[in-house]
């Protein structure tokens, strides 16, 4: 009897019924999820009243919030540690993830201007504006973004699913979400939905699960968002001025029309032989890592 009490006393107080109910998956996500993005599109929406200077200053400031309000959820909400922003490998994974994300877009672009769907001419105009403009725009959305889908969402998904399970409902669920969040944009279809749940939604989330970084999630997004943009191609609908003029042609099934790259049959075919490597890396170094199981004697 004694030693069944010493057990009892040895596991701490049972958590209360307000603490169980904030660090229960689906309110962090909740929380985290509406403060991150709300904060965003408020600032966002004050700085397209402004100038060129009031658009990256918002953008900016949107992004720093951001990153405050996840980690505030994380630690005071969830009561979880976050070391899926540790700025201990900031600059190799940022670097990485810039690397892959170039090269993603990169490789997609030339297939579609060498078949025919695109042609490119240089046509900068205010350059430091433009490149100014991109570069803290586009890090403000890859910031909030990748926060809302691959930190709050995917990793709450992820711990409702289970030990085994879970990383990939969150996969095909988180995927799913971000084609649909598109589905508004200007010139969207069924199709340039599906093609960025399994193009950005498969992809990033793989990397998510590759190498469980934020900064590198968010360097594939940022490189991605930028430098299509730079080139004068529509980012899922919305077209910014960049430092070439990019012109469709033939069919949208290959140039991705009036919605962008993001709506091309090429850049799926190319996430995927990038995604399926980065999965298959994941489950092995999972496996490398899991326990050996004791032998009975």
């Amino acid at each position: 009897m004694a030693t069944a009490v010493t057990a009892r006393e040895g596991q701490g107080p049972k958590p209360g019924v307000a603490r169980r109910i904030f660090t229960f998956p689906l309110t962090w996500m909740v929380i985290g999820t509406v403060f991150v993005f709300l904060t965003n599109a408020i600032l966002v929406g004050v700085g397209s009243e402004m100038d060129s200077t009031g658009v990256i200053v918002t953008a900016l400031i949107g992004a720093a919030a951001g990153l405050l309000f996840y980690k505030l959820t994380m630690w005071l909400v969830a009561r979880r540690s976050t070391p899926e922003l540790s700025l201990r490998h900031f600059g190799r994974e940022t670097v990485f993830g810039l690397a892959i994300g170039t090269v993603f877009i990169a490789a997609s672009y030339l297939i579609v201007v060498a078949t025919g769907g695109y042609s490119v001419v240089w046509a900068p105009h205010d350059v430091a504006t433009t490149v100014g403009l991109a570069l803290a725009v586009n890090a403000g959305a890859a910031i909030v973004e990748e926060l809302t889908f691959r930190g709050l969402l995917f990793q709450g998904i992820e711990a409702l699913g289970g030990r085994r399970a879970g990383r990939w409902i969150a996969l095909g669920v988180t995927a799913a979400f971000f084609g649909g969040a598109h589905l508004f944009n200007p010139g969207a279809t069924l199709w340039s939905s599906f093609a960025i749940a399994v193009e950005a939604g498969v992809l990033l989330g793989a990397a998510f699960i590759w190498r469980r970084n934020m900064w590198f999630v968010i360097g594939i997004h940022f490189a991605w968002n930028v430098i299509e943009g730079l080139l004068g191609i529509p980012v899922s609908g919305h077209r910014d001025p960049g430092l070439f003029l990019t012109t469709v042609h033939g069919t949208g099934l290959l140039s991705g029309g009036a919605f962008g790259l993001e709506a091309s049959f090429v850049p799926v075919l190319v996430s995927l032989a990038v995604a399926i490597p980065m999965l298959v890396a994941a489950h092995r170094k999972r496996v490398a890592l899991a326990p050996v199981p004791a032998v009975a004697r």
